[in-house]
């Protein structure tokens, strides 16, 4: 796992992002987080307890999980759900391999047995029902190795049948509507309908955004 400083301006807050499979910083550096540093933790192979000394000069931290980073962050941090004045889970569950309540097993598995180069585009087809979208991810698309992003898909599944489903520390859960990665359906079972926040967005929402702001739970 990587813990990548994508906006440091000593803010008095910062958001620590769990980003999804595959990713680095590359399609996330137009959004802006005003008035807020940034941390990014990305590449699933090894899974690390998250020293929160790091963090330990801000006033407030911010938890945004998003996709796979979802059961991440909530299986590393789930004993520390108090230290973050807001948290927020999108776009992804706490049982992130599942038939009902995530990406069913058997999709996951043929993704794994089968990936190649043309695998990994279409993965990125998938998270957008916008041709325009997907043209700027694609100019700005993670800068990493096929070899690799097959091994953190087989890490993560190990992670998730070595540990199982995660606790449940987030406060704010946002259901992506349009997303053809993780199902609305599932979505929507996993968190219950009174629990979560629907929102008509793709699987990758962040060309939705104009601020990181629109993610945190509203004080």
């Amino acid at each position: 796992m990587q813990t990548i400083r994508l906006q440091q301006e000593q803010h008095r807050e910062c958001i620590l992002f769990f980003n999804g499979w595959g990713m680095d910083p590359a399609p996330f550096h137009a959004l802006p987080a005003t008035g807020c540093d940034l941390c990014m933790f990305i590449d699933y192979r090894t899974l690390e307890p998250v020293d929160l000394q790091m963090f330990a000069g801000y006033d407030r931290l911010h938890l945004v999980a998003w996709s796979m980073g979802v059961w991440v962050a909530a299986h590393l941090l789930a004993d520390r759900a108090d230290c973050f004045a807001t948290s927020t889970a999108m776009g992804g569950t706490l049982s992130p391999i599942d038939n009902q309540r995530g990406i069913p097993a058997a999709s996951y598995n043929a993704m794994l047995d089968q990936f190649t180069a043309q695998t990994l585009d279409s993965f990125y087809e998938n998270m957008f029902d916008s041709r325009e979208q997907l043209h700027t991810f694609l100019e700005n698309r993670p800068k990493r190795e096929v070899a690799e992003l097959r091994d953190e898909l087989q890490a993560f599944s190990d992670a998730f049948f070595n540990f199982g489903p995660a606790p449940d520390i987030y406060q704010r859960k946002i259901i992506t509507s349009r997303d053809r990665i993780y199902s609305a359906r599932n979505q929507l079972r996993a968190w219950g309908k009174n629990s979560a926040e629907v929102r008509n967005w793709p699987h990758f929402p962040f060309y939705m955004l104009t601020d990181w702001h629109e993610l945190l739970l509203t004080q």
